[in-house]
């Protein structure tokens, strides 16, 4: 596919290796530690020049006069205030060379960040609602990854999310569209607004997609309590959590997750700008590292939270102390929590032990 016209993509030649003196710094451990990153929305990486430039493509338009007028709007009280300015950013994504565009960025943005493996949720729903085909959407974003998976040496797995304030019927209508792109599509979600839609609301929907073979996540305990991750396991049977971090309140489910070794995907900067946290000092993520669950770190919607992986995991370790040795654990949870074969997976670990052990010689 040709490249949008004029945007300023990252040319892999240009990434340099990081110097000596950059590497003694946490930030430059930070910047050359191999990782995986498995809570990113596709759609969440509209940077807002890319969407200035689309609008215009597409003859969408758009309140914002400049990026820096865009950048500006990006204040948020809670998920839902995000979520109203998120889904209208999605409305200059119109053909199936946006959505390429739109992912080979992150792309390129993630391996520049050392990101060895991304696991990329979409959303097909909310574009089908303005018109835009399932198959413009995952066609755009599947070649893209297959691009990627050549050309920039990353591997990836697609996650389709249903959104939770949409019915289950609603759900269940994608769901047999994506049984047709499993070439791309591995593994299904659950996202959109968890106040008011329970992971039960989708309970036969995630049965039948464990049936056609998809592996299943879901968000909960970002806006929802403790119970809310619970019931995501209960009734969802899923493998992974995304977010999870009202688990520290129930203490029974905090050591079930740490017994069953089940991976929570946190994503500290978008905590903070959502207001789950009222700063990134009031972060859990360092509790519940400690308590031995598997915490990973990521993005999540990084055009909008104010950084991409490396700079979560920078703000994280600057305002929680983290040292290291936690920087490692949570690199390594990245791979294990991810749902690359055993093979794959050790082989990421090997390449991440010789990162660790380059930087001690």
């Amino acid at each position: 596919m040709n490249l949008l016209p004029g945007f300023a993509y990252i040319e892999m030649e240009s990434i340099s290796n990081l110097t000596p003196l950059v590497m003694k710094t946490l930030a430059g451990f930070i910047a050359g530690i191999p990782k995986a990153e498995l809570h990113l929305h596709i759609e969440g990486t509209l940077e807002p020049e890319m969407m200035l430039a689309l609008g215009e493509r597409n003859g969408v338009p758009l309140p914002y006069p400049d990026a820096d007028a865009a950048k500006s709007a990006y204040h948020f009280s809670d998920l839902q205030s995000f979520l109203d300015i998120y889904y209208r950013a999605t409305a200059v994504l119109v053909t199936e060379q946006d959505f390429y565009d739109l992912t080979i960025a992150y792309l390129q943005k993630a391996v520049s960040r050392k990101v060895c493996h991304a696991e990329i949720f979409f959303d097909p729903q909310s574009h089908i609602a303005r018109g835009v085909p399932f198959e413009t959407v995952v066609g755009g974003i599947g070649q893209a990854l297959s691009d990627a998976n050549g050309g920039l040496g990353i591997s990836t797995k697609l996650i389709m999310c249903i959104l939770r304030h949409l019915s289950e019927e609603d759900g269940n209508a994608v769901l047999e569209q994506a049984v047709r792109w499993k070439r791309w599509i591995s593994g299904i979600g659950l996202d959109s607004s968890e106040k008011g839609n329970p992971p039960g609301k989708f309970r036969e929907l995630f049965a039948k997609a464990r049936h056609y073979g998809f592996f299943t996540v879901a968000h909960a305990g970002e806006e929802g309590n403790a119970s809310s991750i619970s019931e995501a396991l209960d009734a969802l049977h899923v493998i992974r959590i995304d977010h999870g971090v009202h688990c520290m309140e129930d203490p029974v489910l905090v050591e079930r997750l740490r017994l069953d070794r089940i991976p929570l995907t946190i994503c500290p900067l978008s905590n903070v700008r959502l207001n789950v946290f009222g700063s990134m000092r009031e972060h859990n993520l360092k509790t519940m590292l400690d308590a031995g669950l598997c915490v990973t770190i990521n993005s999540d919607d990084p055009a909008y939270f104010g950084g991409y992986v490396n700079e979560n995991y920078l703000a994280a370790a600057e305002a929680l102390n983290l040292d290291r040795n936690d920087i490692i654990r949570l690199a390594r949870n990245s791979f294990e929590a991810s749902v690359l074969s055993n093979v794959q997976k050790k082989l990421y670990l090997q390449k991440l032990d010789h990162y660790v052990d380059s930087f001690i010689q």
